[in-house]
């Protein structure tokens, strides 16, 4: 049976967070709601507090994976029984305003050519609130939404249209980082896309995984080959191929810049891992698609060889390191 909205909730081992995440969801003014529940194999009492919530209310139905995968595959898993005209995630420690799904489907609902919808975002702190702050706009066009996407001048909480989101499923080739592929391709084959008012609440931890030192930071590269693939893939224009080169340029000289700097925290072969996959990348970017200011500044340009770019980014970054600023 059909519904107006689908909310994907992966779980794993977040059951301190889940009452406060679940009561929001049953507690949202728009009631014609579908939660589909992914529970990635936790350890905790995740799975067991889940299933006492669907007991209480059938619109929340749970998946329990048998083995861990990480965020992307288990929202791909409960997208696959998304009933909802418009589909939305919301992860287990963070929670919805009353009236953000209400909203949202209100934005769409007034205006037939938009696909996205972005949700206003405050940053919830130890020590406070901080409002996610974009530019002023009514509607962007895909092209002008995916630009600003590139470094998160517009944020990527958002509902989108179901059609949109199963032609384009969460990435999943890397376990973190791929799934900003996908908000980037919603925005980029997108109509129109416009905000609401309605509030999702980003709850901020040290366990974030971009708060983490970990060989893991190295997946952003592998994410952004799987993004350039599916550009080409799905016919994208030169300029936006262009933009996408540059800004994996620029993601291989912060991770360059992680190994600099954080790189005596990994183990020896995490440490050869991430210069393997450094030096790939590398060899891979195609420089003709390189056509930006930024990678003709010191630091960025990508040198005639690999050992002549690792030049630059050690004095690049040794010398930001005496200035205060690698962070």
């Amino acid at each position: 049976m059909s519904c107006k909205v689908t909310v994907l909730v992966a779980v794993y081992n977040m059951a301190r967070f889940l009452p406060k995440c679940l009561d929001s969801l049953l507690s949202q003014t728009l009631k014609d709601i579908q939660v589909v529940c992914i529970d990635d194999a936790s350890t905790d009492d995740s799975l067991q507090l889940l299933r006492q919530y669907a007991n209480k209310d059938q619109r929340i139905e749970v998946i329990a994976l048998a083995e861990n995968h990480g965020q992307a595959y288990a929202r791909n898993q409960g997208l696959k029984q998304a009933r909802g005209k418009y589909v939305c995630f919301l992860d287990s420690d963070d929670w919805f305003s009353p009236d953000a799904l209400e909203q949202a489907v209100e934005v769409f609902e007034a205006h037939n050519d938009t696909d996205c919808v972005l949700f206003q975002v405050d940053i919830i702190h130890s020590d406070g609130v901080e409002h996610y702050r974009i530019p002023d706009f009514s509607a962007l066009t895909g092209r002008e939404a995916f630009h600003l996407s590139l470094d998160w001048q517009i944020h990527g909480v958002y509902m989108v249209r179901a059609s949109l989101h199963k032609r384009f499923p969460y990435d999943d080739t890397c376990r973190s980082y791929s799934d900003d592929n996908t908000t980037r391709l919603h925005y980029l084959y997108s109509r129109e896309v416009r905000q609401c008012q309605g509030i999702y609440n980003y709850f901020q931890h040290s366990s974030s995984t971009s708060h983490v030192i970990s060989v893991r930071q190295f997946d952003k590269l592998r994410a952004n080959e799987s993004m350039k693939k599916t550009l080409l893939s799905s016919g994208a224009s030169v300029d936006v191929l262009q933009q996408w080169e540059t800004i994996r340029m620029v993601f291989l000289v912060e991770c360059y810049m992680f190994y600099h700097t954080h790189g005596r925290k990994l183990s020896t072969a995490d440490r050869r891992y991430g210069l393997g996959e450094m030096r790939r990348v590398w060899h891979n970017i195609d420089r003709s698609l390189l056509d930006s200011p930024k990678v003709r500044k010191f630091g960025y340009r990508p040198m005639p060889c690999w050992w002549l770019f690792r030049l630059q980014e050690w004095a690049y970054f040794t010398i930001r390191g005496v200035m205060g600023k690698n962070r």
